[in-house]
């Protein structure tokens, strides 16, 4: 595999001044992230966008877009503080229909309600520019929705992660509710089309996290992008 390899910094600067389109894809997510990350709880690397520049060699100077994925609600694996987990009927409901199981261990997800105060801290540390919400059909179903617009923490209300990141398992969520849409999404390729109910879902997130949502998601297909 010799004739496959370079320098990566050095080829992904060729491109660059060919015009040509670079794609970085990172896995897991910013509260995995070893520096900034629910320690221990945490990989062993840096999955945020700094992880470009410690892993590939390049500037942050040289990203023009960071795209945000994140699904309609949260879920994580394994332990760690998770402020919205829904340990109910809700949380297996989502667990079941958006399939939240390891593709190999068969393990079952943590599941919760859309978290505004942890999406705010991965834009605010990875610089996102744009949303991908995903698995917005998942939620079809629901009569109500809840998103954790704030923490209660000491008789406080918090807004920002930071304060709080490693006293999370002593927060209590504030929640704000939505009407459910109660309709099928996965049909829809259209943004104006999609269910009321659910565009005002959708800009409530996007206003409260003041970034462009660009994607939506309405199944697992290609096709099922809503752009």
């Amino acid at each position: 595999i010799l004739k496959y390899t370079a320098p990566v910094w050095k080829k992904i600067d060729q491109f660059k001044s060919e015009n040509k389109k670079i794609l970085f894809e990172g896995a897991q997510g910013i509260l995995l992230d070893v520096d900034h990350g629910t320690y221990p709880y945490v990989t062993s690397s840096n999955p945020s966008t700094g992880g470009i520049s410690t892993g590939l060699g390049i500037p942050q100077s040289k990203i023009n877009q960071v795209y945000g994925i994140f699904k309609a609600y949260v879920t994580r694996v394994g332990e760690g503080p998770f402020p919205t987990e829904l340990n109910d009927i809700d949380g297996q409901k989502i667990r079941d229909l958006g399939k939240e199981y390891g593709a190999t261990t068969g393990r079952p997800r943590r599941c919760g309600w859309f978290d505004l105060v942890a999406a705010n801290y991965s834009i605010l540390t990875n610089g996102i520019t744009d949303l991908v919400i995903t698995k917005l059909d998942i939620l079809d179903s629901f009569e109500k929705i809840k998103v954790c617009i704030g923490y209660k923490y000491n008789s406080k209300e918090v807004k920002h992660m930071s304060r709080v990141l490693h006293d999370l398992d002593k927060v209590k969520p504030i929640f704000k509710t939505f009407p459910g849409w109660k309709e099928d999404t996965s049909q829809i390729r259209s943004f104006s089309k999609l269910p009321i109910n659910a565009l005002d879902y959708l800009k409530f997130i996007s206003d409260f996290l003041d970034i462009p949502i660009s994607i939506v998601s309405v199944g697992p297909k290609r096709n099922q992008l809503v752009f």
